[in-house]
């Protein structure tokens, strides 16, 4: 019924996270409606993506150069390094503009569901990066509040601890949301959040 093209592209829209058939046919006709130079601009920016990017020698998040602007950065304290599952986890964290430390990214968190275990993972690569960099004293474990997260951060503590304990190893705090209703909450959260309870000022 719909032009090949037209199509074409609302099939690949759909192929992205969060973006169900309706949706892409909706950015679709959003596109046919801009004028030609807007969508060819659109089309080269697409395809210019993969080409001027790597990953960082250091943290291993994307980046256009050898090391990343954050790694590079003389002034983010060296002693703190937090553990992250993907480069967009960096931006989350940065965003809250409480952390000015360094970070490592995995690449994902161990699911054996999915075929994905340690060894799929860069964990050799932060254990070599703790051993080799004893400036750092403390490992921030910020992977996501998830079965997979939760196994992750398990497994990566148990390495670091046959360091001896020279290395401090925290977890990020998880709980209710700001603006969260406790009667909305689920029992995870609500245990995870009086679990991490702290003194009130």
């Amino acid at each position: 019924m719909l032009p090949k093209a037209v199509q074409n592209l609302i099939d690949e829209f759909s192929k992205l996270p969060g973006i169900g058939p309706k949706t892409a046919a909706r950015l679709v006709f959003y596109l046919l409606k801009k004028p030609k130079s807007d969508i060819e601009a659109f089309g080269q920016a697409v395809l210019k993506l993969n080409q001027n990017l790597k990953y960082c020698k250091e943290c291993f998040s994307i980046t256009e150069d050898e090391i990343c602007s954050i790694c590079s950065d003389s002034g983010r304290k060296g002693e703190i390094l937090a553990v992250v599952e993907e480069p967009l986890d960096i931006v989350a964290v940065e965003k809250s503009r409480g952390y000015g430390g360094l970070y490592h990214v995995l690449g994902g968190a161990i699911s054996p569901i999915d075929g994905i275990g340690p060894e799929d993972l860069r964990i050799k690569e932060l254990l070599d990066r703790l051993k080799n960099n004893p400036k750092i004293k403390e490992v921030i474990l910020a992977t996501n509040p998830s079965l997979e997260g939760e196994a992750t951060a398990t497994y990566i503590k148990s390495k670091i601890d046959e360091f001896g304990g020279e290395i401090e190893i925290t977890r990020i705090a998880r709980g209710l949301p700001v603006g969260g209703d406790l009667e909305y909450a689920d029992e995870i959260t609500l245990l995870q959040s009086l679990e991490g309870r702290k003194k009130y000022k």
